[in-house]
């Protein structure tokens, strides 16, 4: 995500950063470049004048051009100008107690993901102890009823729909009912889109909005049409005043124009991003963690936090404790990386990690490593895996047949294991070797 002007960021910074002084060309120069930079990933004009101004304002004061380290004081400046960009800080949603009935509006146009991302927020919301309800108001793309059905059943959630009928305020004004019989807390209201922003959707979603007074009024953008994104949060928010924006496609988008611009120039804050097709790819807005890795740092509050949803505390415990008395098999090798699958794709993974984001491309990292891997261990028998000192020359040869790789492959990975197990043994009685990990992730 955002690569094009990651790597950017990187290039400037790599040159800066070697400098023992810094002089008001070199300040310049960096952000002529980022600059350019800006203007490339389709950042609104007005925008990117007043970054470049108040960052080479501040930059050249006596803070940076005399500063002990002048290169990390310049990154500074960048780095909170860019969280500034984004939002300074997360927004909540604003809803009401468990015990009294919160809406959430969504609207936006056709392709956008609006339909998707209202049933990826019912499922966040469930999972923090809420219980949502799906209204089907869009009656006029096709199927789209349809569609929020499927999701609503695939997460368990219900969904309020009247079959045939094409009055979507009597539909939404319905929904209120039966989500009170049902106590239902969170009404989310998928509302009709359209290809382009027309008066019969605008005045369709007045009356919805006027008649549910929502708590949060929700338009869904796709980041890749960049300044047009923002064009239409704008024309949106001034006919029907919205409280904030999601952002879809956030993991396929190079440029980052949408998210950099959106707020500097609407108002609004980004509320959430789509970060890929699955139900769980669906992140909270963080600027100063967006802000880092826009600018190549990481992010690792996120990747800690994605593990801490998906790693058993007890298992993890268990899992210590094998590699400790190196006990550790390639069974455990296989669960965890289906532990690491569930954390969501290994490239978005590793572009949290600080020093590999902007350097990752557009590589295919799971098909070139971790599933060949996953396929070899799958097709070992329950003793190879407990125990991968029997594997000798005949078990290898059938293991590659089964898994449709090479013996040599094989080879690679059990010796990739022998090395890993050894090293995660050190590392468990070696604290300074712990701490070098964990400085390398930026913690």
């Amino acid at each position: 995500m955002l690569e094009k002007i990651t790597n950017t960021f990187n290039d400037v910074f790599r040159k800066i950063i070697g400098k023992s002084t810094i002089t008001e060309k070199n300040i310049e120069e960096a952000v002529e470049q980022i600059k350019i930079a800006l203007l490339d990933a389709d950042v609104n004009l007005r925008v990117v004048r007043r970054f470049v101004n108040s960052t080479i304002e501040e930059a050249k004061g006596e803070k940076v051009l005399r500063a002990v380290d002048p290169g990390q004081q310049f990154i500074k400046i960048v780095q909170d100008k860019i969280v500034a960009l984004l939002g300074d800080t997360k927004t909540d949603l604003k809803l009401k107690g468990p015990d009294t009935q919160s809406v959430i509006l969504f609207l936006g146009l056709q392709g956008s993901g609006k339909t998707t991302s209202a049933a990826k927020l019912a499922f966040r919301l469930q999972k923090q102890g809420r219980k949502p309800m799906l209204v089907a108001c869009d009656l006029v793309r096709p199927a789209a009823v349809e569609q929020l059905s499927i999701l609503g059943e695939k997460i368990g959630v219900p969904v309020y729909k009247e079959e045939g009928s094409k009055d979507a305020l009597k539909v939404a004004k319905n929904a209120i009912q039966a989500a009170k019989k049902a106590g239902i807390d969170t009404l989310i209201v998928d509302t009709a889109g359209r290809l382009q922003i027309d008066e019969g959707m605008m005045t369709e979603i007045e009356s919805i909005k006027k008649a549910l007074n929502p708590d949060e009024l929700i338009l869904v953008a796709d980041s890749m049409t960049g300044q047009n994104a923002v064009d239409i949060t704008k024309t949106f928010d001034e006919r029907l005043g919205l409280s904030g924006v999601i952002l879809t496609k956030f993991d396929s988008d190079a440029r980052g124009g949408a998210a950099l611009s959106l707020k500097s120039i609407t108002g609004k804050p980004i509320l959430f991003i789509g970060t890929g097709e699955k139900i769980d790819d669906f992140e909270p807005f963080h600027p100063d963690r967006i802000a880092s890795r826009i600018l190549g740092m990481g992010d690792v509050v996120s990747l800690v936090e994605k593990a801490q949803e998906t790693i058993d505390i007890k298992e993890a415990e268990k899992l210590q404790e094998k590699l400790a008395k190196n006990e550790f098999t390639l069974q455990d090798m296989l669960d965890q990386f289906q532990s690491v699958k569930k954390m969501g794709p290994i490239q978005s993974l590793l572009e949290m990690v600080p020093g590999l984001a902007g350097q990752i491309g557009n590589q295919d990292i799971d098909s070139s490593g971790m599933k060949i891997q996953e396929a070899i261990i799958l097709s070992m028998t329950k003793k190879e895996r407990s125990n991968h000192l029997i594997i000798g020359p005949s078990r290898r040869k059938r293991i590659a047949k089964g898994s449709g790789t090479s013996v040599a492959e094989v080879n690679r990975l059990i010796k990739q294991f022998e090395k890993t197990r050894l090293m995660m043994k050190k590392m468990t009685k070696n604290k300074g070797m712990q701490a070098k990990f964990m400085q390398s992730l930026g913690m």
